[in-house]
């Protein structure tokens, strides 16, 4: 009879493990969005199967910044990621674990969650940022690791485990768990505090200068920069798209044409936000150009033709829109304004 007794009292025990286990839920967490895009922008996109959750956030997190994910333990997603640089880096092009350099520059990471076309990377060859978190882990010039070894390491980690059952109910750990609590985390870095977001709030002033350099970018006759990197109306500050803005007349990297294998899509490459300028350079997907100035010179007088080049660089013939120097200050003056410091002072990566 008292064996009976033990045997009911465990099946009770794990009746009711099994029952607390399937009702279990991580505590969501919508994206805080801004006034200005839920103004001025359509929702963002979340996948269904990988909604936003207090754990898988928190996971993500700590993933993002742990070297766990390199092979010699070295180097985490951070390293090239930069909270303090906007989530990018200093170099013109970033430096993995063996100390080899790669041939782009590192983007900044902020506001993903509203990249509509969903490709990522300057060639755009993710498409989701889901899959764009799993490549760097075995890339052999980033983090020089594979994602069996990572997952054993994930595995017999003290932590881990827990946290993964905490956002995902299970601690049995998988890449494609692990890249999605990354890309979690990374859509809640969203920026939209810049003097300019203020400005359009009403909440600050803009200066003479930087409203003479905003009509200079939004001028087809001036900058006519807008086409690419939107208006006002659009706190993004880029359409997401891919473009030859005239930086080579033959190509060493064929960008978004190495990818789809369409000529036609030679030289082209992901529009970046005007966003956080102060804190990115170097520029374009190279880094060749140093500062702002440089990259307002290359539209101003050095375009270069090919047979890719993009139909926007409409004063390619004349080798750039041609400013004078007090309309280029004036323009850097506006781009400034698109910087968020709050952005980068309020992140601590030890929260």
């Amino acid at each position: 009879m008292k064996k009976f007794s033990f045997v009911i009292l465990l099946l009770n025990l794990y009746l009711s493990c099994s029952k607390d286990s399937a009702e279990y839920q991580p505590t969501p967490q919508p994206l805080q969005i801004p006034q200005l895009f839920l103004d001025n922008i359509i929702a963002p996109i979340i996948p269904s199967d990988n909604l936003q959750t207090v754990e898988g956030v928190s996971l993500g997190r700590k993933l993002f910044f742990d070297t766990i994910l390199s092979g010699d333990e070295t180097k985490s997603c951070a390293s090239c990621h930069a909270p303090q640089l906007a989530f990018s880096d200093n170099l013109p092009t970033s430096v993995g674990v063996d100390g080899i350099f790669g041939e782009r520059n590192s983007m900044p990471l902020f506001n993903l969650a509203w990249n509509y076309n969903e490709r990522f990377a300057w060639d755009g060859k993710e498409l989701s940022l889901e899959r764009q978190a799993e490549e760097p882990v075995q890339n052999p010039i980033e983090l020089h690791s594979n994602w069996n070894d990572v997952i054993s390491k994930l595995q017999s980690h003290p932590e881990y485990p827990e946290l993964f059952r905490l956002a995902f109910n299970t601690s049995t750990i998988t890449k494609e768990l692990t890249t999605k609590a990354i890309a979690q985390f990374e859509r809640t870095l969203i920026s939209a505090n810049s003097k300019f977001d203020r400005y359009s709030l009403g909440l600050t002033n803009l200066t003479a200068q930087e409203l003479n350099g905003l009509n200079v970018f939004m001028s087809e006759d001036k900058g006519d920069c807008f086409h690419c990197h939107g208006n006002p109306n659009n706190p993004l500050w880029t359409d997401n798209d891919f473009h030859n803005n005239g930086l080579d007349s033959e190509f060493t990297d064929l960008g978004l044409g190495a990818v789809t294998g369409n000529p036609n899509d030679n030289g082209k490459f992901k529009t970046p936000s005007l966003r956080n300028l102060q804190y990115t350079a170097p520029y374009m997907h190279d880094g060749r150009f140093t500062t702002l100035q440089d990259v307002i010179n290359h539209y101003s007088e050095g375009l270069q033709n090919s047979a890719t080049i993009d139909p926007l660089m409409k004063k390619i013939d004349e080798g750039g829109v041609q400013l004078s120097n007090s309309d280029k200050a004036d323009l850097l003056a506006f781009l400034l304004t698109l910087s968020d410091p709050l952005f980068i002072s309020s992140f601590n990566p030890q929260d």
